[in-house]
């Protein structure tokens, strides 16, 4: 789950609407609990389509990882076959070739158990929104039945009071608004290195690859004899 999406719902389940209300000097606070509770079910959609990315990048993850270890088993037959053969510059390439999959086989485990977690917490803060709307559609059945009550002797009201009822309700959902407000961050650019260092990294890179490689081949052919 995004870091903002996170805040939000923290913020909604923690009770902000609650202390909004309470702190908006407004007469009718009923405003802004409706406009509360459609921003939780705002978010609850919000999750649900967090969820079902999540659900898609765990299947794809999980399909790169089922054919990642399929060829990996298929290029230790073929090694083999190479080498008995005699065709090394064949079996050093399928070498080549399993040391890139064994380094992608972990990140696409983590990928997997990562998106797990997600699916589980996004499960979560929708059970979560859900129940804080259930409470707050509560607390506003119960405000309005006691505003009906107190305001039930009162027959008239001037255009004044109008005027400044519609003011109120005005500033409630501008604070309302502000408050919801996700916030949002810009992540930092690193600064690359020069080109004539990356160039010799990437030349020991490859030299240590290659080392790697020939470690493994001899190996085999040892096996192999």
């Amino acid at each position: 789950m995004s870091e903002s999406l996170l805040s939000r719902v923290g913020r909604l389940v923690s009770g902000t609407a609650n202390s909004i209300v309470d702190a908006v000097e407004s007469t009718a606070p009923d405003m802004v609990m409706k406009q509360a509770i459609r921003e939780l079910d705002n978010a609850v959609e919000d999750v649900r389509d967090a969820l079902g990315k999540a659900a898609v990048k765990k299947h794809v993850a999980s399909q790169r990882l089922a054919e990642t270890n399929k060829s990996h088993e298929e290029l230790s037959e073929k090694t083999a076959i190479a080498l008995r053969a005699g065709e090394k510059d064949l079996a050093r390439a399928a070498v080549a070739r399993q040391m890139d999959l064994e380094a992608q086989i972990p990140v696409l485990e983590k990928t997997i158990a990562d998106a797990g977690d997600e699916e589980q917490e996004l499960n979560n803060s929708i059970l979560a929104l859900q129940g804080r709307k259930r409470e707050m559609a509560d607390q506003l059945d119960a405000y309005i039945a006691q505003k009906n009550a107190a305001t039930s002797q009162s027959a008239t009201a001037d255009g004044g009071s109008d005027h400044k009822l519609n003011t109120a309700v005005d500033n409630a959902n501008s604070a309302f608004d502000r408050a919801m407000k996700a916030a949002t961050g810009v992540p930092g650019v690193a600064n690359s290195g020069s080109m004539a260092d990356d160039a010799k990294l990437a030349k020991l890179d490859q030299m240590t690859r290659d080392h790697r490689v020939e470690e493994r081949l001899a190996a085999l052919e040892a096996e192999l004899e």
